[in-house]
């Protein structure tokens, strides 16, 4: 007897921790105030255990890209949270900035095209999208 294909379905829902919500929307406040484009927050708490969110933006230049990664890091320093890690910002066509459960992506639009995050992660809930 031939060995039936597995039947894609979907993952159980992921208890997330309030905070970790309420962080990833204020980081999508942010990039939308300081004019972020095409601004995408994806669910990954089911897919992952690397975050609960993934915040997705890009900038039109090199320059807005530093400014958007520069005023996230900034705002939410004032807030009193701190990234633990951040990987990029000298480039500034790709800056991860990593807080634990959200991890955030600021792309130069030809890198976000390249990388296509949103399309790797295509099976995330998609929360929130800023035009």
């Amino acid at each position: 007897m031939a060995e039936e294909d597995p039947i894609l379905t979907e993952p159980d829902r992921v208890e997330i921790p309030t905070e970790a919500a309420e962080l990833a929307h204020r980081i999508v406040e942010i990039a939308s105030d300081k004019k972020g484009n095409d601004i995408v927050m994806l669910r990954t708490a089911e897919l992952t255990t690397m975050a609960d969110f993934f915040v997705i933006c890009s900038g039109r230049s090199d320059r807005q890209v530093q400014a958007l990664a520069g005023a996230i890091v900034d705002e939410l320093r004032d807030d009193g949270i701190r990234p633990i890690g951040t990987e990029g910002v000298s480039s500034a066509r790709w800056v991860l900035l990593d807080y634990g459960a959200v991890i955030v992506h600021v792309f130069a639009p030809e890198e976000r095209e390249y990388y296509g995050l949103e399309r790797l992660w295509g099976n995330a809930a998609q929360v929130v999208r800023v035009v």
